[in-house]
């Protein structure tokens, strides 16, 4: 089978590779295809995945290009991980919510609009081609936002493509560890949207176990969400939100925290991949050990915003090898092309599973996986204190979408006001007018 990367170039593609070259059994994916715009960053990884493959006599090949035609052509499955005007969009997305004093993050309020309002448009592309040059395809979507951009795609794919995310099963994984079960041996009850949503049930043998962990203040103290949250919070809720929440439950202070840093996030990370590509670039260096290192500096400044304006100081220690995404994407494609039914937590149409969106939302909820696609699993009710929120933020992306089908700027505007972490129409106009001559991709907002 051919996997074909967009985004081939981007800096967490090794994961990928990585959880590919740990599959051996019959019907694995045998051959790679990496695309991406940038022929110097698709070198880069292709040298970190030779380092990879060596010693592993069955490592699928790779080979790269950056037609998009020719990189679709063949594809059994399609894995879009893409970036519309790089870390250097996510710099500007920060900066200039920040200096409007709301949240800048890059698929949270402010910066999530920006870039979702630029990114539509180029995934709608690609799905387009998909449809065109390789209908048979699955496409697997993380490409921020990735509920949205899921949507958007579903337009010409329809159930074809899923979207995927690593914030639930590290949730699952953080709270099974607190609770002292293996996390394949529980079924986790949780409903949202991508980057908002809350686990409200751990089942075993019959039983929740949520309770038993809600009332333990040691056992919350010793998970990443347990740190932000707080158990007083987490008690009040009855569920563990997905991490993503603290922008919301504590947006003053991570604004403040994040105007207070020397630099935001997306500077951090666009100055470390400088470097790191410029690394890899050069003869003399190891390609596989400079990578992760920087994989490790990466995975322990995670939201590391969040955790001073929390007041936790470091992070849960969690082992960054169990990986994410990489092997939910490879559980989705083995349960597709092998008929081997299992539960993963995807971005799928809503189909009645949360009741006050309608049928084509696209929601974050475990899912059942065979040949025939993702189907959400029957659900109990979303959270009463969630649905305002759910709703709003659907609304924002559903202007979000209207605007980059129509072009229409007051819908552009429209996504941006009524988000809940904008909290003023003047400010959301001038959000999206900096936006916009900042980022030529807007220019199509009239």
């Amino acid at each position: 089978m051919r996997l074909t990367i967009l985004g081939g170039g981007g800096f967490r593609v090794p994961l990928v590779y990585r959880a590919l070259l740990a599959d051996h059994a019959e019907g694995r994916i045998t051959d790679v295809t990496l695309h991406d715009l940038d022929p110097g960053r698709l070198a880069a990884i292709g040298r970190v995945l030779r380092a990879q493959a060596r010693r592993v006599a069955d490592a699928p090949r790779v080979t790269a290009t950056t037609d998009l035609d020719e990189a679709l052509t063949g594809a059994s499955f399609v894995f879009s991980a893409i970036r519309v005007h790089g870390l250097e969009g996510r710099v500007i997305d920060e900066r200039v919510a920040l200096d409007e004093g709301v949240l800048g993050q890059e698929t949270v309020g402010a910066g999530g609009i920006s870039y979702g309002l630029r990114t539509v448009p180029t995934a709608t592309g690609i799905a387009k081609r998909v449809a065109a040059v390789a209908p048979d395809a699955w496409v697997i979507n993380f490409t921020n936002p990735a509920g949205l951009v899921t949507e958007a795609m579903m337009h010409h794919l329809g159930d074809r493509v899923i979207g995927i995310c690593d914030s639930p099963v590290g949730l699952g994984r953080r709270v099974a560890g607190a609770l002292g079960v293996d996390l394949a041996s529980v079924r986790l009850d949780y409903t949202g949207l991508n980057h908002l949503g809350w686990l409200s049930g751990v089942h075993l043998d019959g039983r929740d176990l949520l309770p038993a962990l809600l009332a333990d203040e040691a056992a919350l103290g010793s998970f990443e969400e347990g740190k932000l949250f707080g158990a007083e919070w987490l008690r009040a809720l009855g569920a563990v939100p997905n991490e993503y929440l603290h922008y919301y439950y504590s947006n003053r202070e991570t604004v403040a925290a994040a105007q207070d840093a020397a630099q935001t996030r997306g500077v951090f990370l666009l100055e470390q991949q400088r470097r790191c590509y410029e690394l890899l670039a050069a003869a003399d260096r190891e390609p596989l050990s400079t990578w992760d290192s920087v994989r490790l500096e990466r995975d322990n400044t995670y939201m590391a915003e969040n955790r001073r304006a929390a007041g936790v100081n470091e992070p849960d220690g969690a082992d960054p090898n169990l990986g994410g995404y990489e092997h939910v994407a490879l559980a989705l494609m083995r349960a597709i092309a092998h008929d081997e039914r299992t539960t993963l937590i995807l971005n799928v149409r809503n189909r009645g599973t949360i009741a006050s969106l309608d049928d084509d939302a696209v929601v974050e909820v475990p899912c059942t996986v065979d040949a025939s696609g993702a189907r959400p699993e029957p659900a109990g009710p979303l959270p009463e204190h969630a649905v305002g929120l759910v709703c709003a933020v659907k609304a924002s992306e559903r202007a979000v979408l209207h605007a980059a089908a129509s072009g229409s700027r007051v819908s552009a505007l429209r996504a941006m006001a009524i988000h809940p972490l904008v909290d003023s129409v003047a400010v959301a106009g001038r959000l999206l007018d900096t936006y916009r001559r900042h980022f030529p991709e807007l220019a199509y907002l009239t």
